[in-house]
């Protein structure tokens, strides 16, 4: 469950940067494939990999990990 929500959230902030999934997985240094696993929900990602990104895309590495408050908004 949590890696569904970490996915979804990498990818909204991933468009929302105007990121391409190539784009994106370059600049991180790994396959467009494995990425996509991880924003799908597939395969959980590590923190070390989720400060990359956070990183990359500029946004503060608490946005990309869910929280209860956001849980309840489903």
């Amino acid at each position: 469950m949590e890696e569904e929500v970490c996915g979804r959230r990498i990818r909204a902030f991933r468009k929302l940067k105007g990121y391409t999934q190539e784009q994106l997985a370059k600049q991180l240094g790994i396959s467009v494939s494995i990425l996509g696993e991880i924003e799908r929900g597939n395969r959980k990602p590590t923190k070390d990999f989720m400060q990359l990104v956070a990183e990359q895309l500029r946004v503060p590495l608490h946005e990309l990990f869910p929280t209860e408050e956001n849980q309840g908004m489903r």
